[in-house]
Formats: C-alpha cells, sequence, structure tokens
C-alpha cells in the first residue's frame, strides 16, 4: 500500500491517494481543491482511480471532487448525514445523483486493499474514519494532539467525544492520518491528545 498526502487548498487540507502498487488501482480520500494537482499525480504514476471517499462533506474536503469524478469515472461515496454539510458562509456541496451513501462497518475494496467505514460524527453529523489495514484516515475527527472543531453547523462536541472514545477503544495501534496536518499514531494519541484521554475518562 502507498499513501500520498497532497495538501490542497488555502486551509491545506489533506487529499490522500492510497495506491495498491500491484494493480494500481487507488482511492482519493478528500479531493479538497487544486483537482490539477491531485490529476497530475493520478496521470504521472499511471492510476486507476475506482473510489473518491469524503470523511465529511466540509467545502475544503470536497471543492475538487466533481472535476476528479468527470477526469476519472471513479465513485463518490459519502455518510448521507452529510450530504448538506457546509462550512458558515462558503457554500455547499451537491453530491453527484450517484453517490454511494455508506455507513458503519461497510467494506469496500481496491485491489487488494480493504476499506473499512467507521462512524464518528461530532465534527459533522455523517464524520467517518477509514480503516485500511494498519492505516487510519479520521478526517476531521482526530487530529495529532487534537481534534476537530465543533462550532460549525451540525458540530456536537458530546457527540465528537464518543466518537474520540470509540477510536481510543480500537484494538492495536494504527497510523493516522488526518484532514489536516501531520500524520500521528494512535497510541501516541492516546498518551499525549487531551481530548482522547479526556473523551476515554469520561465516555463510559
Amino acid at each position: 500500500m502507498l499513501i500520498k498526502c497532497l495538501p490542497v487548498g488555502l486551509y491545506e487540507a489533506n487529499c490522500y491517494i492510497v495506491t495498491d502498487e500491484d494493480t494500481l488501482e487507488c482511492a482519493v480520500i478528500d479531493p479538497g481543491d487544486e483537482s490539477n494537482t491531485i490529476l497530475n499525480y493520478l496521470e504521472e504514476h499511471h492510476l486507476t482511480v475506482k473510489f473518491i471517499f469524503l470523511t465529511h462533506g466540509h467545502f475544503d474536503h470536497t471543492m475538487a471532487v466533481l472535476p476528479v469524478k468527470e477526469e476519472t469515472g471513479a465513485t463518490v461515496c459519502m455518510n448521507k448525514k452529510d450530504a448538506n454539510a457546509a462550512v458558515a458562509g462558503e457554500g455547499r456541496f451537491t453530491p453527484p445523483e450517484d453517490t454511494v451513501w455508506y455507513g458503519e462497518g461497510d467494506i469496500f475494496h481496491v485491489g487488494s486493499l480493504t476499506f473499512q467505514v467507521i462512524e464518528t460524527p461530532g465534527h459533522t453529523p455523517g464524520g467517518v474514519c477509514l480503516l485500511c489495514g494498519e492505516a487510519l484516515f479520521t478526517g476531521d475527527t482526530l487530529f495529532r494532539e487534537s481534534c476537530g472543531r465543533t462550532d460549525l453547523p451540525g458540530g456536537d462536541m458530546a457527540t465528537l467525544l464518543y466518537s474520540l472514545k470509540r477510536l481510543y477503544d480500537l484494538p492495536g495501534d494504527y497510523e493516522v492520518y488526518p484532514g489536516h496536518m501531520d500524520s500521528t499514531t494512535l497510541q501516541r494519541e492516546r498518551i499525549f491528545n487531551y481530548y482522547l484521554k479526556y473523551a476515554n475518562d469520561t465516555c463510559k
């Protein structure tokens, strides 16, 4: 598995391209902006995009969805609860008509790679994390030593804490690839992330 991180847009949202190196099939996670940057990488490495996975519906994670879909023919997948999610004042993302609505426990295959959906609402009503092997793509649910904000429309801190507790309780350790900033590990966050520790202590 090859994971390429492309920070895109004004807010430097992390777009991930996750590739099965044997088949060159890939998934694009959160194409937030700069579609040319994303498409150039795909073309340069001769990749076939099977799915566009969205961790949530905010504009900084979705602005390049339509051009990437149009160019690649990939299937867009997101949680339906975020179909109208928006950052205040920044407009709304309208999913394509053929969007696949995914939810808790759904499984998707990209070559030999398996992605599992974990619903983690709180930052938005339909936020999800994606588990693939030893990699956990957390969107704006969990960051390195922080977590997603909840003061935007649809955000709820109590709900987010329960989602963080779910991540804390995952067995073992994972490489964590968040929606912004640097990657980390789940075990490191269990030790150093105030919000993750607080969720573990308070959500029973």
